[in-house]
């Protein structure tokens, strides 16, 4: 049975996804679950696996192409076996399928349709939609069509944004607008921290232990795992870390999922492993979905202490500064102790300051002895 390959869908306000290259020609055997084409979105560059077993077949996207999310792009055949007879048509109706759900009402009885990301792009932008040609389905106007327009009447700046820098730009004024932020900060002597990092060798890093202890201490406090969707608490079943890597131009949040059941060494390959291939634009799309709670750590910066911003539909995020010798109070005189300094940002629309601070009061205590949570 012949199986599609189509654009996939990372994020709800996804319109389009450049296809930049096929690993595999037309023709070729193709073997479920190896890279078969490489996307770029707005968020990262992505490897998108094969779905089946087969033969590739009627490729109608190639490389340079803004396909929308949805549509079938090419299709995986059997060896004899032909793609469906609608293949060749599929694109238009593949693509009004897909945006039809976002499409605003006609505004006038002869205005164009206007989706929603394009409404929001062009206030954010000063675009007047008036007249403005729309390039979707039915003449509809996409987010596309607004940045074309506000590119074409605003001079360029000095330093151009690239597509990843120009969503974190956006995706942090939402997040920071529409959040309801508030933010505790904690100092944790890293004694046992220095100590685990000894017991378990130089391949774990501070970053692997912390995303070890914070899944094991969300487990116990699921609000804080939680997601805010629509205008409900969403709590999840498992605890799906995302680490924020600085990649060129921006950052991208790779995930370690399920990471609450996951040995030391085992959140440490993957975190190298995601890490790597973030930086060499090789992510697949599983890779950067489903993140339940984020971890930034600038400790290799050396950065004492900061705040993070929350990404939605997340609960919060855990801000993670260096490790640095300080005088602190030992037994009521003043000793040298390597502290660390963690923020938590956290949604009041999803925990209170009383059940942000129990979580990261058992964090610290994590932090503080990690033989206790890692055995």
């Amino acid at each position: 049975m012949a199986v599609s390959v189509v654009m996939p869908a990372l994020e709800m306000a996804q319109e389009t996804g450049k296809l930049l290259a096929w690993r595999k020609k037309e023709g070729e055997t193709v073997t479920k679950g190896e890279p078969l084409l490489e996307i770029e979105t707005d968020k990262v560059v992505l490897e998108v696996e094969a779905p089946a077993d087969g033969i590739l077949a009627a490729v109608t996207s190639f490389a340079g192409a803004d396909v929308p999310v949805g549509q079938t792009i090419a299709w995986i055949v059997a060896a004899g076996e032909q793609p469906p007879a609608s293949a060749a048509n599929s694109a238009p109706t593949a693509r009004a399928v897909t945006e039809a759900p976002r499409t605003a009402a006609t505004p006038t009885s002869n205005g164009p349709r206007i989706s929603p990301k394009a409404k929001r792009l062009a206030k954010e932008l000063g675009v007047d939609l008036e007249g403005l040609r729309g390039t979707g389905p039915d003449g509809v106007v996409t987010g596309e069509d607004v940045q074309r327009a506000a590119d074409s009447t605003q001079p360029e700046p000095a330093a151009g944004l690239s597509a990843i820098a120009r969503l974190m730009a956006e995706r942090t004024t939402q997040s920071w607008t529409t959040t309801p932020h508030f933010f505790l900060v904690r100092e944790i002597n890293a004694t046992g921290l220095a100590a685990a990092r000894e017991v378990f060798g130089s391949e774990i890093t501070y970053t692997d232990l912390v995303v070890a202890l914070t899944a094991r201490v969300l487990a116990k406090h699921p609000r804080m795992n939680a997601s805010w969707i629509g205008d409900a608490i969403r709590l999840n079943a498992e605890v799906n870390i995302s680490i924020a890597i600085a990649v060129k131009d921006g950052v991208v949040g790779a995930v370690i999922p399920n990471a609450a059941a996951m040995a030391i060494g085992d959140i440490a390959k993957r975190r190298r492993d995601i890490s790597d291939r973030a930086r060499a634009g090789r992510l697949h799309p599983p890779d950067v979905t489903g993140a339940t709670f984020t971890i930034s750590n600038l400790g290799m910066f050396n950065i004492d202490a900061f705040s993070a911003i929350i990404t939605p539909p997340q609960a919060a995020v855990l801000a993670v500064g260096r490790i640095g010798d300080r005088v602190v109070p030992v037994n009521g005189q003043p000793g040298i102790r390597p502290m660390l300094t963690i923020t938590l940002s956290s949604d009041h629309r999803v925990v209170d300051g009383a059940q942000a601070a129990a979580f990261l009061n058992d964090l610290a205590g994590a932090l503080e002895a990690p033989s206790t949570w890692l055995g």
